[in-house]
């Protein structure tokens, strides 16, 4: 191959001959530019393509003019016409040389040279030059001149248009750098000397033939030009405004707008920060009265970048969206919750009246960022008592508000074993098992406990920013779900809560509806309807279960979504199971509300009750229609 033929290193230095002054040479090349052009043109490898060759052939030479007083190789210039000429020796070489290092292959850890690259210059836009074809014989010649490397290429030249003995061949070789001269000669000897086909306009790259280029492919390519120049202006003027630029914030994306309101949004000098006893005369307790907290509120390095990320979140940041809330930049500058360093991460609480967004980025850099959003409009004291602040290990940190005197962590599925006490520090709870973080089976629902003056609530982690409050009792009055029946109800229904990770949940509230006797008098079972209502409104989620006495687990009897069903609007549910006795046999157990004054089941199972409980024998996978009758006569259907 090529590549073996001519060495990587500097061509072996020729005896030193006569100096040749830079006008002595370019007199040479001139009065000898067809010759050389000729040269480079079948020198050159024939997978350029006939167009490139030529381009690069008078490119090669016209490159060959020296700099400066040049020391000539003493080598033979011809063996006729020119001999003694050291001008025409000089750029010949040089033609030669670089004509063979067009050739090499780009190699990775290697600048390429000069001549392995397009041409610059001369270039004709718009139009392809080649050679004018000749006869068969000439294609026949060319067709095995491309299959030689480039230094038997260069032999056959210098023999044929040089007419140069095998040993001059071998010494302008040996000069222009080629490592196996001898080996070209020999692989040159396998081509017939059909020498005098080389004077034919097949290889005359100065005798040319013009064609016009891809005519779609310009205009499209002119186009895409025109487009990107464009482009590369507006981002030259975006630049050139005033402005501190882009790298102090971090991993935000570049700025598409720069107006004042844009503009005083992402000003850490002008966040809102509220003094830490606001709340106490405030007529609002929700998050606009929560002081700024943490270690870094100060570093205005931090809180630029916080502020540039929410605005424009670049490609690397990590960014989650509770469902409904917006994800824009603040429309001005927002509050200030928190900045300081939890676990490994900096993390920024920001607010801006509708949402919560929480920065986070590694103690190590800005590298691997993250944002959260979480809708909060219309939070009072009860919803606005916490903000996760990491997860981390299976931990979850929780920023409390500043009304929260306490804090504790209990197990909803041991109501009886207490809480235990959580190390608040300038409102930062110790670390708790978070259940959103859990895989694998429920087998415990740790939640935080929180105290506000007399009053004591749950919250829950959903695997979103802000926990969501647990309540137990009627639809529409509610209270917390502290209190020890209030607990004792949600007991075997806490895993349930895995349902609603990831919904912008805000409360989910436990009712038990009904309690109905077991047709084998084994005892009652106890129907308990859950409801998560969203930040959004839409998107609330009811789950009617059924909890025989002795199981661990409620299970599911009926499940909807965006119904008034259990709810403030429509405190009413009905549902219904098929129920299998210890001695194997199967019931329709069905319940509505305490208001249900009848239910009546159809299609697979037949049968009425007067009364809010309905009890008929049935058959395994039988399926039925259940409705009932209010009080105040309206009717109900049941949950599916």
């Amino acid at each position: 191959m090529q590549s073996q033929d001519v060495a990587q290193r500097p061509a072996p230095r020729a005896p030193a001959g006569p100096v040749v002054d830079v006008e002595q040479a370019e007199a040479a090349l001139v009065e000898h530019y067809p010759r050389l052009v000729r040269l480079a043109y079948l020198v050159l490898p024939p997978g350029l393509g006939r167009s490139r060759r030529v381009v690069t052939a008078h490119a090669l030479t016209q490159r060959a003019l020296p700099r400066n007083h040049t020391p000539a190789p003493v080598i033979p210039a011809q063996s006729t016409g020119r001999d003694g000429d050291p001008g025409y020796a000089l750029v010949r070489l040089q033609v030669l040389r670089t004509a063979l290092e067009a050739g090499l292959p780009l190699r990775r850890k290697a600048w390429p040279k000069r001549s392995q690259l397009p041409p610059v210059l001369p270039q004709v836009w718009g139009l392809k030059l080649f050679p004018r074809s000749g006869g068969a014989d000439e294609l026949a010649l060319d067709q095995r001149l491309s299959t030689l490397s480039g230094p038997a290429r260069a032999v056959y030249a210098l023999r044929g248009i040089e007419r140069l003995a095998d040993d001059d061949v071998r010494e302008v070789l040996t000069a222009a750098g080629v490592a196996d001269a001898e080996g070209a000669l020999l692989e040159a000897d396998g081509i017939p000397a059909q020498y005098g086909l080389l004077d034919s306009p097949e290889f005359d790259p100065c005798s040319l033939q013009a064609r016009p280029t891809d005519l779609m492919r310009r205009r499209q390519h002119l186009k895409a030009a025109l487009a990107a120049g464009a482009a590369l202006l507006v981002c030259g003027a975006l630049l050139g405004l005033p402005g501190e630029g882009w790298g102090p914030e971090g991993a935000a994306a570049p700025p598409y707008a720069r107006n004042p309101s844009a503009q005083a949004a992402l000003d850490p000098t002008k966040l809102t920060r509220v003094p830490p006893t606001a709340w106490r005369g405030s007529a609002r307790t929700d998050f606009s009265v929560w002081p700024a907290r943490g270690d870094l509120t100060g570093d205005r390095a931090l809180l630029r970048r916080a502020l540039a990320v929410w605005a424009r979140p670049g490609e690397t940041v990590q960014v989650s969206v509770t469902p409904g809330t917006p994800s824009g930049g603040p429309a001005g500058p927002p509050q200030l919750l928190y900045a300081g360093t939890v676990d490994a991460a900096r993390v920024v609480i920001l607010y801006d009246g509708l949402r919560i967004a929480r920065y986070a980025e590694p103690k190590d850099g800005t590298q691997g960022a993250a944002l959260d959003f979480a809708r909060v409009d219309g939070a009072g004291r009860a919803e606005a008592g916490a903000v996760v602040l990491s997860r981390a290990d299976g931990n979850a940190r929780y920023l409390t508000a500043p009304w929260v005197t306490k804090a504790g962590e209990r197990d909803l599925m041991k109501p009886g074993s207490g809480a235990m006490d959580l190390a608040l520090t300038d409102g930062v709870t110790a670390p708790l098992a978070s259940p959103a973080l859990r895989s694998g089976p429920c087998t415990s629902w740790n939640v935080l406990q929180v105290t506000d003056g007399s009053r004591t609530r749950l919250l829950t982690d959903l695997g979103e920013l802000v926990p969501a409050r647990l309540t137990a009792g009627r639809p529409g009055s509610p209270g917390e779900a502290s209190g020890a029946e209030a607990l004792r109800v949600w007991q075997p229904f806490a895993c349930s809560l895995g349902t609603v990770r990831s919904a912008g949940v805000r409360t989910v509230n436990a009712w038990a509806f009904n309690e109905q006797p077991l047709p084998d008098a084994s005892g009652s079972a106890a129907w308990v309807c859950t409801r998560a209502d969203t930040w959004r409104g839409g998107g609330a989620r009811v789950l009617a279960q059924f909890h025989t006495p002795g199981g661990r687990y409620g299970a599911v009897a009926a499940k909807a979504e965006n119904v008034a069903a259990c709810g403030a609007r429509d405190p009413h549910v009905l549902a219904g199971v098929l129920w299998k006795s210890e001695a194997g046999d199967w019931y329709l157990l069905a319940a509505g509300s305490r208001e249900t004054t009848s239910i009546r089941a159809t299609g697979g199972v037949d049968g009425t009750a007067q009364s809010s409980l309905l009890t008929v024998p049935a058959e395994q996978g039988a399926q039925a229609e259940l409705k009932g009758t209010l009080e105040d006569g309206r009717s109900v259907g049941g949950l599916r």
